[in-house]
C-alpha cells in the first residue's frame, strides 16, 4: 500500500511528464523495436545497418537523461518558441508515412520537448542525450554519401592488394577489384568501412563523455583521431582478410566474416582497441599533469 502511495504520489507531481512519456512510448516504441529487431537481425536496409550502433547508443541516451532527472525538474519550466516549431515539424515527419521522415521525427520530437517545457537550459541539459539519439536515427544519409567513396575503395584496394602480394600471392589490382586467384574481389561502397568509421566515432563520443573527457579538447582530438585510424586500419585488414579467403578458396571462412557472426565479433575487437586507447589517453595526461 505504501509503495502504491508513492506510486500514485510521483505521479499526481509529475503528471505531464508521465503523460508525455506514455505518449512516447506509444509513438515510437514499434518504431525502436523495429529499428533493434532490424539490427540484431541484419534484416533492415543495408543504409540503415549503419546506424546499429544505438543498439548501445540509444540505452546510454536514456540513462543520461535519467540521472538528469533531478536537475531537469529543479530547472523552470520556460517554454521556448523553437520548440513549438520543432514539435509541429516532428508532427508533420511523422504523419508523412515516408520511413526516413518517420524516424527523423523522434529527435526532432524530443528536442522540441525540451525547449517547449524547460527552454534552452533544458535543452542544454539534455543536449548529449539527444545528440547520440539524432546520430543513431536510420537516415539515407550514408545513401547519399556512397558515390563519393570511390577514391577511400580505391585506396582499400590498392592496401590489400600490397600486403596479399608481399605475403607470396599473386594479386591484381584494377580500380577497386583485386584479382586473386582466378577470383574477383570487389571492394564495394558499402565495403569501404564507413559504417565501422561511424560506429568507432560513436563509441567515441560515448567514452568521452562516460570518462568525463568530453570537456578536454586534447582528449577529444586524440581519441577521436586515434578511433579514425583504428577503424581504417581494421577496414583494411579485413578486406585483406576477405579477398585472401575468397581468392584461396576458403568460402566457408569468407562467409563467416562478411555476413557471419565473425564480422561482429572482429567489430567488437576494434571497439575494444578504441576503450584500451581511451584508457592510454587518460593515463598519459595523468602521468604528464603529475
Amino acid at each position: 500500500m505504501q509503495i502504491d502511495r508513492k506510486v500514485t504520489s510521483t505521479i499526481e507531481r509529475y503528471w505531464l511528464e508521465v503523460s508525455i512519456i506514455g505518449l512516447l512510448v506509444v509513438l515510437y516504441a514499434p518504431l525502436i523495436v523495429h529499428w533493434y529487431d532490424g539490427w540484431l537481425k541484419k534484416s533492415i536496409s543495408i543504409e540503415h545497418e549503419y546506424f546499429s550502433h544505438g543498439l548501445i547508443g540509444l540505452p546510454f541516451a536514456a540513462y543520461i537523461i535519467w540521472l538528469n532527472w533531478n536537475e531537469w525538474c529543479k530547472l523552470p519550466d520556460k517554454a521556448h518558441p523553437v520548440g513549438a516549431g520543432l514539435l509541429t515539424l516532428g508532427g508533420i515527419l511523422y504523419l508523412s508515412g515516408l520511413s526516413d521522415l518517420v524516424n527523423l521525427s523522434f529527435p526532432a520530437i524530443l528536442a522540441g520537448l525540451c525547449l517547449w517545457i524547460k527552454g534552452v537550459p533544458g535543452f542544454k541539459l539534455q543536449s548529449f542525450p539527444l545528440l547520440l539519439i539524432f546520430l543513431a536515427t536510420p537516415t539515407a544519409v550514408p545513401y547519399l554519401i556512397a558515390p563519393y567513396t570511390l577514391p577511400l575503395q580505391k585506396f582499400i584496394a590498392g592496401t590489400a592488394g600490397f600486403i596479399l602480394n608481399q605475403l607470396g600471392l599473386n594479386v591484381t589490382v584494377r580500380e577497386i577489384y583485386l584479382y586473386v586467384g582466378g577470383r574477383i574481389v570487389e571492394v564495394a561502397p558499402f565495403c569501404a568501412g564507413l559504417k565501422m568509421l561511424f560506429t568507432s566515432l560513436y563509441v567515441a563520443m560515448m567514452l568521452l563523455y562516460w570518462t568525463g573527457a568530453w570537456g578536454s579538447r586534447n582528449k577529444a582530438i586524440l581519441l577521436l583521431s586515434g578511433a579514425v585510424v583504428i577503424s581504417v586500419t581494421a577496414n583494411i585488414i579485413r578486406n585483406t582478410l576477405l579477398s585472401f579467403f575468397h581468392g584461396t578458396g576458403q568460402d566457408n571462412l569468407f562467409a563467416w566474416l562478411h555476413e557471419g557472426w565473425g564480422g561482429d565479433v572482429y567489430s567488437a575487437c576494434m571497439l575494444g582497441l578504441i576503450v584500451v586507447l581511451m584508457n592510454a589517453i587518460n593515463r598519459y595526461t595523468l602521468e604528464v599533469s603529475d
